[in-house]
């Protein structure tokens, strides 16, 4: 008989983990790889679970991909390596062995490499590969991508009538990463044509099953599960698992009773854990129905509280609004920083914006320091979030952090490396980029987690992305203004512009954009920080003129500022009559200068208004 005739008789035993396995024995490198140089050391695996019992074995391809293999240099084998892994299988397998040829997903939990175009082809290739040798059905395992898995599925239908399994990969019990929950993802995959619905990876026997309390039997197709031992632990450079073969055997006839007729390992297992596996069920008949437990109610999603003062968002549309970025102390001491925020807000500024360690240099936590100007002060802080520093869980912890401390305002950038900072032994994170990062808060407006889980309240956050206009192309920079638009950007802020040209050009890339635009002045304080900012700070751009102003007052500290401001209102004025927002940046903690700037600017708007006044009544006429 065949798998399917076979399922539909009694439950069958799968293998367990293999590249965790060749991990836990010293291999560092590419699993798949291990079919050319050590094939005795893959097939001695499938025969130590063919002996403990595993009725369907998986070829060791789950990586055999181009997409993959191109890591280590091996894209030029993607038809080797899956042909020798079918080849050392059947090798292995005895008479009456299942031999599932393996695929496993691209996008994973916390990574995604190559577009969708490029995983067709890839994944078409792989699957010749599989068919042409022989399995006896192909394996879609461990995929956290949903829209991958239906996209791939959708090929392998079309290209062949074997039997097809398809196993998700849960982010939490019940819920896949995008939020779709397992059993709506489960009837999708049997109606695009899956003959096997399931589950691997990530979890272990116990939320596996309770997950499939609340997920009905198919109507056509049968069900797989594999969980993993255990949760990974981390012991002297190398992850282990924990779990005994003994807890999966108590639990074998519990995964029976919830309907699966394909049961094996994933991450952690050896042989003894599917040897405790088919011990553990006293008999292989498979139930015909199932009641459902746990029917998971509809988590109602709280609004967010209404505001009492209006965004910056509202504000920029509505009327003139200036934002100064005063950057947290790289010391303990902050009193300087409180006088400044203090000053500030005296001189009328909407937001005090704070960055996220710039230049990849530690400060004071800017979420800190914005609760306390905020609470003390009554000004509203805008504080950015860098990728560089924080992994996924770590983003969505502060998003949540920042939520209950009231900090709505936020400004979603990818961060400078570490190699820049004065930490060079620092790592980059970069789980998300701005554009990701930008999705993920959008995301959390919903009152809805990266994984889907329900947060019980929506977030109501307003978000800034930045904006380089100092580049040759400021037409591919538009482009992708366009992308963070849709991607949940609610404004921009420039970097600092020093050409009334270029504001002038931007204004003209960008006035079809709904998005307004702060615009970046910073002013300069001696010649050598022109050059500095000009020469070694990526993403700014002085203009010669600019350069040679400033080198006119070199060594006369009181001239240079004096020259810095006068350079930055001329800016200023141009800036006012095209945009609504202008962001201030504070060079050097020196605020004074940027309560200057906010004055200058204010006494500007006073003059317009009365001449619009006037010129309304007609005096002016």
């Amino acid at each position: 008989m065949n798998l399917l005739d076979t399922l539909k008789e009694r439950i069958l035993i799968g293998d367990g983990a293999m590249g965790s396995l060749l991990y836990s024995h010293g291999v560092d490198r590419c699993f798949e790889e291990l079919n050319l140089t050590h094939a005795e050391q893959v097939q001695h695996i499938h025969e130590a679970y063919i002996e403990a019992g595993a009725d369907v074995i998986q070829t060791n391809t789950y990586g055999a991909n181009y997409i993959k293999l191109a890591r280590y240099g091996l894209e030029d084998k993607v038809k080797k390596i899956n042909e020798a892994a079918v080849q050392i299988a059947k090798k292995a397998a005895q008479e009456d062995t299942f031999i599932l040829g393996s695929i496993g997903g691209i996008h994973g939990a916390q990574t995604s490499i190559g577009t969708k175009e490029e995983i067709k082809r890839s994944f078409r290739e792989q699957l010749y590969c599989l068919l042409l040798e022989g399995v006896d059905g192909i394996l879609l395992e461990t995929y956290y991508d949903f829209d991958e898995l239906t996209t791939v599925l959708k090929i392998a239908r079309e290209e062949t009538d074997l039997p097809i399994i398809t196993n998700v990969s849960m982010h939490e019990p019940g819920v896949l990463q995008n939020g779709i929950e397992l059993a709506d993802a489960l009837e999708q995959l049997e109606q695009l044509g899956a003959d096997i619905v399931g589950i691997n990876c990530r979890l272990g026997p116990h939320h596996m099953l309770k997950a499939l309390e609340s997920v009905p039997l198919p109507n056509r197709a049968f069900l797989a599960v594999y969980p993993n031992a255990s949760f990974p632990g981390y012991e002297n450079g190398k992850l282990f698992y924990e779990n005994k073969p003994e807890y999966f055997e108590k639990h074998a006839s519990n995964f029976q009773k919830e309907g699966v007729r394909l049961l094996g390992g994933c991450c952690g297992t050896t042989p003894e854990h599917i040897r405790a596996f088919a011990k553990g069920l006293t008999n292989r008949k498979p139930i015909q129905e199932k009641l459902l437990k746990n029917k998971k109610a509809k988590i109602k999603i709280a609004e967010p509280k209404e505001a009492q003062k209006p965004n910056l968002l509202e504000i920029v549309k509505e009327r003139h609004s200036i934002i100064v970025e005063l950057d947290t102390p790289k010391h303990l001491n902050t009193s300087k920083y409180f006088e400044g925020a203090k000053a500030l807000k005296e001189a009328g500024v909407d937001a005090i914006t704070l960055a996220d360690n710039s230049l990849a240099s530690p400060r004071i936590c800017n979420a800190a320091m914005g609760s306390l100007i905020k609470q003390q002060i009554d000004v509203s802080p805008l504080v950015h979030i860098a990728c560089r520093d924080r992994n996924l869980i770590g983003l969505q912890s502060h998003l949540m952090g920042l939520h209950t401390l009231g900090i709505t305002e936020l400004l979603a950038i990818t961060g400078d490396p570490t190699k820049i900072g004065d930490f060079p032994g620092a790592t980059s994170v970069f789980d998300a980029t701005s554009l990701t990062l930008l999705e993920l808060i959008q995301q959390f407006n919903e009152g809805i987690s990266l994984s889907g889980k329900s947060l019980k309240q929506k977030t109501s956050f307003t978000v800034a992305a930045a904006f380089n206009p100092n580049v040759r192309h400021l037409d591919r920079a538009t482009v992708r203004l366009e992308k963070k638009i849709e991607s949940g950007a609610d404004y921009f802020i420039t970097q600092p512009i020093y050409s009334p040209e270029k504001i002038i050009e931007v204004y003209e890339a960008t006035k079809h954009l709904d998005a307004p635009i702060y615009i970046g002045i910073m002013p300069l304080t001696s010649t050598q920080n022109a050059e500095f900012l000009h020469n070694e700070v990526p993403g700014i751009k002085l203009t010669d003129e600019v350069r040679a102003r400033m080198a006119l007052f070199d060594g006369d500290r009181e001239q240079s500022t004096r020259e810095g401001l006068k350079v930055a209102e001329e800016l200023i004025d141009v800036a006012l009559e095209h945009f609504h927002g202008i962001y201030l940046i504070t060079p050097f903690m020196r605020y004074d200068m940027t309560v200057h700037l906010t004055a200058y600017i204010n006494a500007r708007l006073n003059i317009d208004a009365g001449k619009k006044v006037m010129q309304t009544t007609g005096v002016m006429q």
